[in-house]
């Protein structure tokens, strides 16, 4: 009866100190979505910082709004400068 106890402990005892990996990974960006008239905006934040908006409007062409240095002003830009796979399979 104690061997089988003992192995029961050894067999318990890894699984009682498994770690759990965190569901969202820190160095991702989070990204929010808005949709305002015409237009749907898309908000990349590292670390709760706003990186840039990318805005899409329902006519015309993409764009980015990417903070400027100080306060409240964006610089707009026709790509995105963060370095994030943004790899496009299909498109129609």
């Amino acid at each position: 009866m104690k061997k089988l106890l003992l192995a029961a402990f050894l067999l318990a005892a890894p699984l009682a100190q498994a770690e759990v990996p965190p569901l969202v990974d820190e160095n991702e960006p989070q990204i929010t979505i808005h949709h305002e008239d015409d237009k749907t905006y898309y908000e990349y934040r590292v670390n709760g910082q706003l990186k840039e908006i990318k805005v899409v409007p329902k006519d015309g062409k993409e764009y980015y709004l990417i903070p400027a240095p100080g306060e409240g002003e964006f610089i707009r830009h026709e790509e995105s400068q963060m370095l994030i796979p943004k790899w496009i399979l299909f498109r129609w």
